[in-house]
C-alpha cells in the first residue's frame, strides 16, 4: 500500500469516531501546550532578568556583605551583613589602591513609611551618590537629581518614583514640598520618569536620597548593603577584582580567603546563575507537565486497541484482498501518529497563544517589562514528543492488528 493511500485510510479511520478522537487528542494538546507555555515563559522571564542585569553594564563589579551562599539553606551570609563600611568605600575610590577603578557607588536601602499631610506610602528608600542616576540609567520627569554637594553636606533631599508621587501628592506638584521619613523632613527635588517594573527594583515605588542622609537619619546604620565598583573597561575587570579583594581583606584583617566577610559578583556570574536557575525551574515544571503527555499516550493506546477490536472484520477483509501484515501495521500506526501529530500542532499553537496572553497580562496588570518570547526549543520538543508518543503508544495496537488471522477476523462477531 502506498504511503498516500495509508494516510487517507488512517484519516477515514479517525473520522469515523470524531468525538472519541477529539477527546483522545485533548490529553496531548494539554501536555504540549503546558510544556510550550512553561518553556516560553521561562525564556521570557530570563530575558526580563537579563535586561535588568545589562542595565549595569559588563564592567560593573558588585560587592556584597557576608559570605557567598553555597546553597538555599546557607545562612552564613546573613550573619555578616554589616561588613562593608565607610572606610572600604573611601579606600576603593583611591587610584593608588585600585588603579583600574572608574567609579565606586555605595548603596544603603530599606523599607520605611513616607508621609505627606494625611497620605502615607510604604516605600523602598535607597541611599547612594549622584552616580546612581547613571548606574541605573534613570530619567527625571521633573526637577533634578541630587548632586555631590548634597551627598557631602548630608542634605535632606529626595527624588521620588512616579507611584510615590501619585499616592502622596495626587495632582499637587511635589517639587519643593516636604515628605516625612522616620520623623525627618525631606524636600522633594525631583520625580523619576514612570517605567515598567524591573526584575530587581521598582523605581516607581522608590525614594532616592544621598546615602549620607539615609544612613544617619532614616536607616540608622553605618554600613552599606551593596557597593558597585565600575572598572575603566571590561578588560580590566579581572585586575580590579583582584585589587578589590586584596584591599578588603587588608581592611578587614583577613588572612584566609575562606573567611572572607564579603563576596563579589560580576555580570557574567549573575547571568550564569540566572540561566541555571531558570533552566532548572523550566525542566522541573516541564517534567510535571509531561505527566499529562503520558496520560494522553495511554489514551491513544486505549482508543487504538478499541479501534482494532471494532474493526476486526475490516482487518480480515483487507488481508483477504491482499493486504500484508506491514500494510495493516502501517495503517494503524499512521492513525496513532495523526492523532498525536494533530495534538502536537494544536498544543504548540495553544501554548504560543497562552504565552502571549500571560506576557500581556504581566505587562498590563503587573507593570512588568515582560517580553513575549516564542520558544523554538519548545516548538521542536512539542513536535518530537508528540511523534514519539504516537510511535511508542501506537506500535502495540498496530502490531496486534497486523497479526490477526484473516479467517478468524472475517468470522468475528
Amino acid at each position: 500500500m502506498r504511503f498516500r493511500d495509508s494516510i487517507i485510510t488512517a484519516k477515514k479511520g479517525i473520522s469515523v469516531h470524531k468525538n472519541r478522537s477529539a477527546l483522545t487528542v485533548l490529553g496531548i494538546v494539554i501536555g504540549i501546550a503546558s510544556i510550550m507555555t512553561i518553556m516560553s515563559m521561562g525564556q521570557s522571564a530570563e530575558g526580563l532578568v537579563m535586561g535588568e542585569i545589562q542595565r549595569f553594564g559588563p564592567s560593573n563589579i558588585f560587592l556584597l556583605p557576608g559570605r557567598q551562599p553555597t546553597g538555599p539553606s546557607d545562612s552564613a551570609g546573613t550573619l555578616l551583613n554589616d561588613s562593608l563600611k565607610q572606610k572600604d568605600f573611601e579606600d576603593l575610590q583611591k587610584k593608588s589602591n585600585v588603579p583600574g577603578v572608574k567609579n565606586v557607588i555605595p548603596y544603603a536601602f530599606g523599607y520605611v513609611t513616607a508621609s505627606y499631610d494625611s497620605e502615607i506610602y510604604d516605600a523602598m528608600v535607597i541611599g547612594s551618590t549622584e552616580i546612581m542616576k547613571k548606574n541605573f540609567d534613570l530619567s527625571i520627569a521633573r526637577g533634578s537629581f541630587f548632586g555631590k554637594t548634597d551627598v557631602d553636606e548630608k542634605e535632606k533631599v529626595v527624588v521620588i518614583g512616579d507611584k510615590v508621587r501619585e499616592d502622596l501628592f495626587g495632582n499637587v506638584d511635589p517639587i519643593g514640598e516636604k515628605i516625612q521619613l522616620k520623623n525627618q523632613k525631606f524636600r522633594v527635588i525631583g520625580v523619576l520618569e514612570p517605567e515598567g517594573q524591573g526584575s530587581f527594583i521598582d523605581f516607581n515605588k522608590a525614594v532616592l536620597a544621598p546615602y549620607t542622609t539615609i544612613q544617619e537619619n532614616v536607616l540608622g546604620i553605618r554600613y552599606f548593603n551593596r557597593i558597585v565598583v565600575e572598572a575603566e573597561s571590561i578588560e580590566k575587570v579581572p585586575e580590579v577584582i583582584r585589587d578589590v579583594k586584596s584591599l578588603l581583606r587588608n581592611n578587614h584583617n583577613i588572612d584566609d580567603p575562606e573567611k572572607d566577610d564579603f563576596f563579589i559578583q560580576t555580570q557574567e556570574s549573575i547571568v550564569n546563575q540566572v540561566k541555571t536557575i531558570t533552566g532548572i525551574l523550566t525542566v522541573l515544571l516541564s517534567s510535571v507537565a509531561a505527566i499529562s503527555l503520558v496520560v494522553g499516550g495511554v489514551g491513544i493506546m486505549n482508543i487504538m486497541l478499541v479501534s482494532v477490536t471494532e474493526r476486526t472484520k475490516e482487518i480480515g477483509l483487507r488481508k483477504a484482498l491482499g493486504a500484508s501484515n506491514s500494510d495493516i501495521l502501517a495503517q494503524f500506526l499512521y492513525e496513532a501518529l495523526l492523532l498525536t501529530g494533530l495534538g502536537g500542532i494544536i498544543g504548540v499553537a495553544l501554548g504560543a497563544v497562552l504565552t502571549f496572553i500571560l506576557s500581556y497580562a504581566a505587562r498590563t496588570f503587573g507593570g512588568l517589562n515582560f517580553p513575549f518570547s516564542f520558544s523554538i526549543n519548545g516548538l521542536m520538543l512539542g513536535i518530537v514528543v508528540s511523534v514519539s508518543i504516537g510511535v511508542v503508544f501506537g506500535i502495540f495496537p498496530a502490531r496486534k492488528a497486523s497479526k490477526k488471522s484473516p479467517i478468524e477476523s472475517l468470522h468475528y462477531e
